[in-house]
């Protein structure tokens, strides 16, 4: 399906999470810093969407945000098209069984003391699966990790750091196929693996999107990749939107000059690489 015809669609799908004025500000007098500042995004339901901007350039803190893992300074966020509410831990809970994360470092992501079934055995049990038959449950991890190319009786009793970092990786993506969320924060999931797990991964990504409609968030330094992944395109600097909208729109026709650098910057193999701007 084209870039174009699959945006139309997604143009009638209903909105999973927006936000308005979405600003973060740490500090306060000569060291406020505004991380992000004044952002209004609308992100539907089967969407990929990637976040695009070089580091400090606020897309870290506005994921922290949306997950509810970082208050908002001004703003408001919206879920499923109602206000978002995570004011005490069991709205916080209810509302992250909806939105899941995979983090640019899987050695960070996993308690190394949790054994791997503890680790897929919580995912069943915050779906509601708690009082499932052992055998059930056993059925449901091993279904998950062959999902990612994973044999779960070659991982059960070991813990995560007996794993290197690709099978790391997929083991987090065979979290998000037991939990299913409605929304998926993927923050530089595939940075730290080598680029034939890369592809391995962002094809299980994007199966698992096409299989339960999953909304995807990229957040994302490579603009090669969000061209190639995105149905919408944000692009990020220094805490503001300065451009958004579908992935040829803002890739194949950059209007910002902050997008147009970004582009030039990408190395091409049949060009001389010009580091004049590096």
């Amino acid at each position: 399906m084209s870039n174009a015809i699959r945006c139309a669609e997604l143009k009638d799908c209903p909105l999973c999470l927006s936000g308005h004025m979405v600003t973060k500000v740490y500090g306060v007098g000569e060291k406020r810093n505004t991380a992000v500042d004044h952002v209004d995004f609308t992100f539907r339901e089967g969407e990929l969407v990637s976040i695009v901007g070089e580091s400090g350039s606020g897309k870290t803190t506005l994921a922290k945000m949306l997950l509810g893992l970082t208050g908002v300074t001004e703003g408001e966020i919206y879920f499923q098209g109602k206000k978002r509410d995570i004011s005490t831990q069991a709205k916080r809970r209810e509302y992250w069984k909806s939105i899941q994360a995979i983090f640019q470092d899987p050695f960070s992501s996993f308690n190394m003391f949790n054994k791997i079934d503890t680790v897929l055995l919580d995912c069943i049990n915050m779906r509601g699966g708690r009082k499932l038959p052992r055998e059930k449950k056993i059925e449901m991890m091993t279904e998950a990790c062959r999902f990612v190319n994973l044999e779960f009786a070659e991982l059960t009793n070991k813990y995560p750091f007996e794993l290197s970092g690709g099978q790391m990786q997929r083991l987090m993506i065979a979290r998000v196929f037991l939990l299913r969320p409605k929304i998926l924060l993927a923050d530089e999931p595939t940075s730290m693996i080598d680029a034939c797990s890369r592809a391995t991964i962002l094809d299980m990504l994007l199966q698992l999107r096409d299989e339960i409609g999953m909304t995807i968030i990229f957040i994302t330094h490579d603009i090669g990749l969000a061209y190639y992944i995105s149905d919408s395109v944000y692009i990020m600097e220094h805490g503001k939107f300065v451009e958004s909208g579908t992935a040829d729109e803002v890739i194949l026709n950059p209007k910002a000059e902050y997008t147009k650098r970004l582009i030039s910057d990408v190395p091409k193999i049949y060009e001389p690489w010009d580091l004049s701007t590096v």
